[in-house]
């Protein structure tokens, strides 16, 4: 186990994220991953919530810092639990993150030094790929919420 509280290896506890998942008609903004763990594997834009900051803040500068884009968040969704346990079953890495359904407002992302690079993908696209554990039913609610604001039926 690790000495220092604050280590993100063998944690003492679990560490609060936040992501967003920004959508643009049908597609929504995926970022690689360039640090572990996952490293290159395709998610949302996140990270760590910072003391005072709330889940929304958190994930709009995330957005910001990894693809150098603002959105307009439109809600909160189910939170993801990310447990890697190591060959003795001990808890490697433990993150809970929060994610937000979000709408772009314009821009292009452009991968930043916590992103191995960006894509706009469908759901069927994302279903093809490498992603965090729990992606596609995050972004099935995060289309759903986006649907449901802009009034439209969802399947």
């Amino acid at each position: 186990m690790s000495a220092d509280p604050e280590s993100r290896l063998f944690p003492a506890r679990p560490f609060v994220g936040a992501s967003i998942a920004v959508i643009r008609d049908d597609r929504v903004l995926l970022a690689a991953r360039a640090n572990e763990p996952m490293r290159g594997v395709w998610t949302l834009p996140g990270g760590l919530v910072e003391a005072g900051e709330s889940l929304a803040e958190a994930a709009l500068r995330e957005l910001s810092e990894e693809v150098g884009l603002g959105a307009e968040v439109v809600g909160v969704l189910s939170p993801t639990e990310i447990i890697v346990r190591d060959e003795a079953g001990r808890a490697r890495h433990h993150y809970v993150v929060h994610p937000h359904a979000a709408l772009w407002h314009g821009g292009e992302p452009v991968a930043g030094p916590e992103a191995l690079g960006t894509r706009w993908a469908t759901l069927g696209e994302i279903a093809t790929l490498e992603t965090t554990p729990g992606l596609i039913d995050t972004l099935r609610e995060a289309f759903a919420r986006v649907a449901a604001r802009n009034g439209e039926a969802t399947a």
